[in-house]
């Protein structure tokens, strides 16, 4: 089992694009076939955390998927999935563990995206600490904010897509060149072999001319 250790990690880009300053791990691997990755995160007690997966590239798409707490009990599972996103509150203090599974995969490997985020987003600074209320700049900048971080997550699901469906018309493109070249060499060899038996069928001789020449 291939381990990997994502505590206390704040910032971990993917496909590169600025993120928010939150505790959180966002990051695309590689899983190999009959393989095993998991991912730690400290979290404390009553903290709400989300994570977010998605299968970019490998076999059918899917992967098996576990979510352990600190005393190793089972809070997230799913077999066989191709994405999803769950989010949960921490009812203890201790090192969570997200696990990725491809053990079921005997030739195929997969490249996953997971987003693990912990707590909930730092506020603009001045906002939080404002006693009265809001004036229409600072609003109005707190919800560019928010707009600016659904721009960065819509970015981040499109290019998900892309390299995605960029795959699968590589592999498209490789099974239509095999196939088109499977079918040349079926083409040629039938024509190989329709002009040897039409060859022959025109080299044998006549039986008049066998027997003019058993007279002879």
């Amino acid at each position: 089992m291939v381990e990997k250790l994502a505590s206390g990690i704040f910032l971990l880009l993917f496909f590169g694009g600025p993120r928010i300053l939150v505790q959180s791990v966002e990051l695309s691997f590689e899983l190999p076939d009959n393989a095993r990755e998991c991912f730690y995160e400290e979290i404390k007690k009553n903290q709400t955390a989300t994570l977010e997966y998605q299968v970019v590239t490998g076999g059918q798409y899917d992967v098996d998927v576990v979510l352990e707490g600190p005393t190793k009990e089972i809070l997230y599972r799913q077999i066989k999935t191709q994405f999803d996103s769950h989010q949960f509150t921490a009812q203890a203090t201790g090192v969570y563990a997200a696990c990725f599974s491809n053990e079921f995969s005997t030739f195929s490997h997969k490249l996953i995206y997971m987003d693990f985020q912990v707590g909930d987003e730092q506020p603009l600074p001045g906002i939080d600490e404002h006693a009265t209320v809001l004036t229409q700049l600072e609003a109005s900048s707190q919800e560019i904010h928010k707009s600016l971080n659904a721009i960065l997550d819509y970015q981040t699901h499109h290019r998900l897509r892309e390299a995605q469906g960029r795959k699968r018309a590589e592999d498209l493109n490789e099974r239509v060149l095999w196939w088109s070249l499977t079918e040349t060499i079926a083409v040629l060899t039938i024509a190989v072999g329709q002009v040897i038996i039409l060859r022959n069928f025109f080299s044998e001789k006549k039986p008049s001319q066998m027997n003019y020449q058993q007279v002879k």
